[in-house]
């Protein structure tokens, strides 16, 4: 009769579970927040390591959580979002921002990557893209639609008509955040007192923005700055 075969005494390897990179959710909106957070969640190779609903605690949930990418949305209250993602450039160059907005990428998106952000994808674009995106950015790379690189590559090799883009876009970052702010309703010394700048700074910017506008008088600037501020206010998201 033959022995019975010994049992092996050595242990499988414990299958090692896959590293989850870290996302930090800044947005004002609770329930996008939560939305956002429930999909990244999910997935086995994400988690989220925080959320904030403005700059402010979004920098001390930096401190707190050491996320691999922040995603933000850029209109908060506050601290305007194209400065709040110069203040992360500036102090985590290697940090990888993503910008999920509401707001037209022909018009954000150029200035969000200028400020540092690594991509750029609107609300309506749905899950599945936002977590390509996230994961695109991880790898190192840059995220915008097929749409907007068609546009950026445009601009590169100079051959966008003259005269196509919108009068937007002529706008310093400065300028524009000062125009969607008088838009908002804001008068000068709410809008000197919110950007940290003199009165006599912000009328520059105004004055500037006028000419560049091409809009007669202040009257013209705040009415053009209200619809546009209504118009995308207006976009689904």
């Amino acid at each position: 009769m033959k022995p019975a075969p010994k049992k092996s005494s050595a242990r499988s390897a414990p299958t090692s579970a896959p590293v989850r990179r870290r996302v930090l959710v800044v947005d004002d909106h609770p329930f996008m927040r939560a939305g956002l957070a429930q999909l990244i969640n999910q997935q086995a190779d994400l988690l989220v390591c925080g959320e904030a609903g403005n700059p402010a605690e979004a920098a001390r949930e930096l401190t707190r959580c050491s996320p691999d990418l922040v995603l933000t949305d850029i209109t908060m209250p506050g601290r305007s979002g194209l400065e709040f993602i110069k203040d992360l450039h500036a102090a985590h160059p290697k940090l990888a921002v993503l910008v999920v907005s509401m707001h037209d990428e022909s018009i954000y998106a150029e200035r969000a990557l200028r400020a540092g952000a690594r991509g750029y994808i609107m609300k309506e674009a749905g899950g599945e893209n936002l977590l390509a995106a996230i994961r695109q950015i991880l790898r190192g790379e840059i995220y915008v639609s097929g749409a907007m690189a068609a546009r950026l590559l445009e601009n590169l090799s100079a051959r966008r008509p003259r005269g196509s883009s919108s009068p937007i876009e002529k706008l310093t970052d400065r300028e524009f955040e000062i125009f969607q702010l008088v838009g908002q309703g804001k008068s000068t010394r709410d809008i000197a007192a919110q950007l940290h700048l003199s009165p006599k700074t912000v009328d520059v910017h105004r004055g500037n923005v006028k000419t560049k506008l091409e809009l007669k008088d202040s009257t013209a600037l705040v009415r053009h700055a209200v619809r546009w501020v209504e118009t995308q206010d207006q976009r689904p998201g």
